[in-house]
C-alpha cells in the first residue's frame, strides 16, 4: 500500500472517530465550532490533514487523551 493511500486511510479513520465522539456527546458541528473555534466539519470529511495540536484540542474537548483516541481507531 502506498504512503499516500495509507495517509488517506488514517485521515478517514480519524475523521470517523471524531464524528463518533461528537455524536456520542450529542453535539452538532456548530456546537464544536462555537466552543473551540475549530471547523470540525472540514475534518470530518477526511480530506483535511489535521494537525496534532488540533487533534489534541479536540481530544481535550471530548475528555479524551490522545492515547485513548488512537486506541479506538
Amino acid at each position: 500500500m502506498g504512503s499516500r493511500l495509507k495517509n488517506e486511510k488514517l485521515l478517514q479513520q480519524i475523521s470517523i472517530q471524531l464524528k463518533r465522539n461528537r455524536e456520542k456527546k450529542e453535539l452538532t458541528q456548530e456546537d464544536v465550532y462555537n466552543d473551540t473555534g475549530i471547523h470540525i466539519s472540514r475534518i470530518e470529511t477526511g480530506k483535511v490533514n489535521i494537525t496534532v495540536s488540533t487533534l489534541a484540542a479536540l481530544c481535550d474537548y471530548f475528555d479524551l487523551n490522545l492515547s485513548e483516541f488512537f486506541e479506538k481507531l
